[in-house]
Parts: C-alpha cells; structure tokens; sequence
C-alpha cells in the first residue's frame, strides 16, 4: 500500500505551474499552497446567506474564480458553506444577512456547526487544502449544473432546499446503505476533485480526477477499499485524515510480491 502526504508533494506545484495565466484572480489568493492571512482586494463578489438552504446565493460576481466555484440552479450561483468561507478568507467575498448586513467572519465560522450546512471543522479544512494547491472542488454526488438533466432546479424556497438536500442524501445514502451489514462508520465521501483545468465547465465537468473520502480513526479495511472501489468503477479513490490541523491524504494500489525459491 502507497501512501502520499500532499503537504509535502511537489507535484502539486507543478500542476499549479501549469495553470492558464488568465486564472490569477483565483491562484494569487495563494502563497506556497496555503492561506496565511486575510487578503483584501478592490473587486469583492457578493452573497446573500439564505437560511433555508444553509447555503449562499451570489448576487453580484466578479472575478472568474466562478467558473470553478458555486452550483447553478436556475441561472442563479449557490455556493454552500465551506466555498462561501474560503471565498471570505482570501478577501473575495462580502456575505450579506437578510437585512443587507455585511456578516463578519466569525460569524460565518459559526455556522458550520449548523447540523443542515452539511459540513464541519475538518471538511472545510481538507476543502480550503486542496483549493489553496489549485483543485478545483465540488461536495461529492452534487452536479454543478442541472442543465440538460432530469432535475427540478427552481428555487422555490423549501422546494430548492429539498431538492438539494435530496440530491445530496442520495450519495450519501448510497455509500451508508453499502457499509449497514459491516457497519463502517468511519468513512464518509467528501469532495469530487479536478486537477487544475482552464477549460473546466460546470454545465459538463466529466469524470472527476479522483473521489476523496474522509476517514476517521483507523485507515479503512481491504473489505472497504474493495466496497467503494466497486461503487465507483474506474474513478480512483484518495482518502484523508485530519489530525490537530494537519491533514494528510493516502490511496492504496495492488502491489504483487515477489515469491520466495
């Protein structure tokens, strides 16, 4: 079994090299491959927070960082907590409460320990990790677009929250309904990844570069491995830890032994 550490992987930088030159609104947020400080800029985007869906709609864009960054719905741009966040961070976002109010980050923090946000500590840590390399990062199982689908996309209120919410569940209750006889608690799907691509279209993404999981306690068993392996076809698959800040991503590959005369 292979494992990786990416914070020390300079392959990463390398895929950062390769980026269009056109996307400095998005990669000068980044110093080394991480965030040190909050960054202010004269072009900020703007957000409305939506309680209902947990979620941020944008109402005014600036910056092409939208073109890897939020789900479309209707011609409108949502982007959940843990992009809304990152956003805020680099000094890219103003996020507005329902009286117009500009929320402070603190403020923001806290609502990832709201249940219906779908995300906590250690999830927008790995997101915020793989965003300041230049991946491009979306919740697994969730499609940027419903164009050219078989979805209801009209935000309705509650009708968008459940229909959101619903295509998330089904991921997620897919991947659980798998482990319920072997009872694994202790992996959950996180984010679809693709590496950094100029051309990436939210309307049609295509396969990601990997799906990645996160894996609390022990490493996952060979019989898990093998589970969401089958899930997933040909899609590799990279898990992480989180631990005291430090975030480290492993996969595993068929390594054949030599026999022994």
């Amino acid at each position: 079994m292979d494992t990786e550490d990416w914070e020390s992987c300079s392959d990463n930088e390398v895929y950062l090299q390769d980026r269009n030159e056109d996307d400095d609104d998005e990669e000068n947020c980044y110093s080394s491959g991480f965030l040190s400080k909050l960054q202010f800029r004269k072009d900020i985007s703007k957000a409305l927070w939506v309680d209902d869906l947990a979620m941020a709609e944008v109402v005014e864009k600036k910056g092409k960082m939208w073109v890897t960054m939020g789900i479309v719905r209707s011609g409108n741009t949502y982007c959940f907590i843990e992009e809304t966040l990152f956003l805020i961070e680099i000094g890219a976002l103003h996020l507005l409460d329902e009286k117009g109010i500009c929320l402070s980050l603190k403020e923001v923090y806290e609502k990832l320990s709201c249940e219906k946000s779908g995300c906590f500590w250690e999830l927008f840590e790995v997101y915020r990790h793989l965003k300041s390399l230049g991946y491009v990062v979306g919740r697994h199982g969730i499609p940027w677009s419903v164009k050219g689908q078989k979805v209801k996309a009209g935000i309705q209120g509650n009708q968008e929250r459940n229909e959101l919410l619903e295509m998330e569940s089904k991921g997620k209750n897919s991947i659980m309904e798998l482990f319920n006889n072997m009872q694994i608690i202790e992996v959950s799907p996180a984010f679809d990844v693709f590496l950094p691509n100029s051309k990436f279209r939210k309307s049609s993404p295509g396969d990601p570069s990997f799906v990645l999981y996160l894996s609390r306690g022990s490493p996952p068993s060979r019989v898990e491995i093998e589970t969401l392996e089958r899930k997933h076809g040909a899609i590799p698959l990279k898990f992480c830890q989180v631990e005291n800040g430090r975030i480290s991503f492993f996969s595993f590959g068929k390594v054949e032994l030599a026999v022994l005369p």
